[in-house]
């Protein structure tokens, strides 16, 4: 899979239990992260688009898990965002449910992303969901957003943050992002193929 020349990618479902997952057995990748953490942003990078994950400006209105078919090798799986005050506590407990659904019984999840945003400490949501991955037993990567919003000289003290605050695993990687200038797609991209069984051409 040549992951700078991605031909096919189309949001295959928007799922709400088990039924209606696809079946085409391809490895699937979670993505999680806080409602306004840029992860349409972080999609529609990945995958040479523009528009495929559609950016709101209402913060927290994805309900479903969102099924992305990419070169029919391989599914981003984009869960509902999570710290947005307006959404009621029944809502939360729902997207809980769902969410520990596929996390325990989905065979074809292989990788966990957790976007966090590079400039903020980590919220206590980030932290539950890290566990969240931990306790499922799925591998994940830590994937700092908004990177470009960060002078490099303060780089280090905020990765030292992030990796103090969610208490990572030294074998869990940490990686800066950024939709503007495209930092760190490729690394992650390789990451990601690393884990699916694919390799880059």
């Amino acid at each position: 899979m040549n992951s700078d020349r991605i031909n096919y990618a189309e949001i295959t479902i928007s799922a709400v239990s088990p039924s209606q997952y696809p079946d085409d057995g391809l490895p699937e990748i979670v993505l999680a992260g806080r409602s306004n953490v840029g992860k349409s942003s972080f999609i529609n990078t990945m995958v040479n688009r523009k528009k495929l994950a559609r950016t709101s400006g209402k913060p927290g209105k994805t309900r479903t898990l969102n099924f992305f078919n990419i070169e029919h090798e391989l599914f981003f799986v984009d869960v509902p965002g999570y710290g947005y005050a307006k959404v009621s506590n029944a809502e939360q407990d729902k997207w809980g449910n769902m969410m520990s659904d596929y996390f325990a019984s989905r065979e074809e999840l292989v990788l966990g992303i957790l976007l966090v945003d590079f400039r903020h400490e980590p919220s206590e949501q980030d932290c539950q969901m890290y566990d969240f991955f931990k306790y499922y037993d799925v591998p994940v990567i830590v994937v700092a957003t908004k990177a470009d919003k960060i002078k490099s000289s303060q780089y280090n003290k905020h990765l030292s943050i992030i990796k103090k605050t969610l208490d990572l695993d030294p074998e869990d990687k940490l990686m800066l992002f950024s939709s503007f200038n495209r930092e760190g797609r490729t690394e992650i991209w390789e990451e990601i193929l690393a884990y699916t069984g694919n390799e880059t051409t």
